[in-house]
């Protein structure tokens, strides 16, 4: 045997030895991670369940260690949804179930009874550890932390509501910790319990996120709610806000090195991002057939042209919820010629076509039903003056987080100072022409859910209500009846809500 043959084989045995004493292993575990998917069927290239369907398929196929999660807002709001309470989105989702899904705030938009039948109808777990009855006691068929294996990997999902969702939302009774908080405490105490790897699969504004991200208490978050697609990495947290519509994908691929030493088992991981647009999808097929007999259900109904728009309208996101839009106002000057009110105060969440429409572009049902998706109501109440100085404060005070709370209005001029703290960003007020007397008393069109306090509007609470839900008519309705008397609409940005 030559000297070098010596050597190999020398390091062979020495090799053998130290696999006796020790084992190795590398696991590839996939987390597919989406959320605030409203619309069945997605947009004309992207998104919609076919193509979500399809890629959670595929996934799994490829690797049968994925976790295919769903971080909040699925039930609605979507033009079907307001017929069948989200119903559609449950079946369609049944046919590729999630691990795991996360109720966000509109899971809670037809009430917790509607939510807690959903959740029996699904064919996958719902969970979120921060959400209980009034008394404490869990919320039946909603779970908490879910511990796997995963190739041998103990694994520990953390679900977190928003806590937010009592103020934008219906939900009773229910409680709502602390999101970020509770999140944190979960994460350290699952890993107390031998979670190797944790996952956070959260509906949380970028706020909350951020906290979590910082807390160093998760090896992995996704999370929902703010419609951005955002990826972050520091070498501990991997993170990935999910975007919208399930039109952009993030899977995350976690190459697990797992080694076990003198009885000492130590678990390392690297992250590997992969990005998908769902343009270059092919629509699931089982899907794509349910899609299509739900939109030809829709389209005998919903495409009757009732006007046109003269100028351009926009009712994206990022528009309706930071500035006066031309069709924030159309919306408000309808509720308010509707009920005969002096003002009109509607939320820019409300408002959730996210679409633009070029000058001259016919306005169909489908078209208002699709804006204005919740079923909510015109309603008429008397207020203070101060009462509508505080509840534009209210609109204004999370104006940087693109909060659904921002006012569009009618008969009214506001201006504010986006630079002063919440809750003194309010300048002035117009109404009439002259400024608004904080004792005089006004006449508001504004939505039932707003009346109720929600988006944070408890300062309507406690006027004369002259039109309640029961008497008024749906807003969508009200916005009908405007947009065929107008045959053609006008509205535009005049100047109704300024900054300084």
């Amino acid at each position: 045997m030559t000297r070098f043959s010596r050597i190999c084989a020398s390091a062979a045995v020495l090799m053998m030895l130290a696999a006796s004493s020790s084992g190795a292993e590398t696991v590839k575990i996939t987390l597919l991670g989406v959320g605030d998917v409203y619309n069945f069927e997605g947009g004309k290239k992207r998104g919609g369940l076919a193509r979500l369907n399809a890629v959670a398929a595929a996934e799994r196929a490829a690797n049968p260690n994925t976790l295919y999660l769903f971080d909040g807002d699925l039930l609605s709001p979507s033009l079907l949804s307001g017929f069948d309470k989200g119903d559609n989105m449950i079946e369609l989702t049944n046919i590729v179930p999630f691990d795991l899904a996360v109720p966000g705030n509109h899971e809670y938009d037809f009430g917790p009874d509607v939510f807690a039948a959903m959740m029996k109808k699904s064919k996958y777990p719902w969970a979120a550890i921060n959400i209980t009855q009034a008394d404490g006691k869990p919320v039946d068929g909603l779970g908490g932390v879910m511990m796997k294996e995963v190739g041998g990997v103990k694994l520990a999902l953390i679900p977190v509501a928003q806590d937010t969702s009592p103020q934008v939302a219906s939900t009773g009774d229910l409680k709502f910790g602390p999101t970020a908080d509770s999140a944190i405490e979960a994460a350290k105490q699952a890993r107390k319990d031998g979670a190797e790897i944790v996952v956070g699969v959260v509906q949380a504004p970028h706020s909350d996120d951020q906290k979590m991200f910082a807390s160093k208490a998760f090896d992995v978050i996704l999370s929902g709610d703010d419609h951005d697609l955002v990826v972050q990495y520091n070498g501990i947290t991997a993170y990935v806000d999910t975007s919208t519509e399930a039109n952009h994908l993030v899977p995350i691929d976690l190459t697990v090195d797992v080694q076990e030493k003198d009885g000492k088992r130590t678990v390392k991981w690297e992250p590997n991002f992969r990005f998908i647009d769902t343009a270059m999808v092919q629509p699931h097929p089982e899907t794509q057939a349910k899609v299509d007999a739900y939109k030809a259900d829709l389209d005998k109904e919903l495409n009757v042209v009732i006007g046109k728009t003269e100028g351009p309208l926009d009712s994206r996101r990022n528009i309706v919820r930071t500035q006066e839009a031309a069709i924030g106002n159309l919306i408000a000057d309808a509720m308010l010629e509707a009920v005969g009110a002096e003002i009109a105060i509607t939320n820019g969440g409300g408002i959730r076509a996210d679409k633009e429409y070029a000058a001259g572009s016919d306005i169909t049902r489908r078209d208002v039903l699709t804006e204005l998706p919740f079923g909510n109501v015109t309603v008429l109440t008397e207020v203070t003056g101060q009462q509508v100085w505080d509840a534009l404060e209210n609109g204004f005070s999370k104006i940087e987080d693109g909060a659904g709370r921002f006012p569009q209005v009618a008969g009214m001029k506001v201006v504010a100072d986006k630079s002063k703290p919440a809750g003194a960003r309010v300048v002035s007020v117009e109404i009439g022409g002259k400024p608004l007397d904080p004792k005089a008393t006004y006449k508001l069109a504004t939505n039932d859910y707003m009346l109720d306090g929600g988006d944070g509007y408890t300062a309507l609470k406690g006027g004369k209500v002259v039109v309640d839900a029961r008497g008024g008519k749906l807003i969508a309705n009200d916005v009908m009846v405007l947009v065929k008397k107008l045959g053609t609409v006008t509205a535009k940005v005049e100047g109704r809500i300024a900054f300084k």
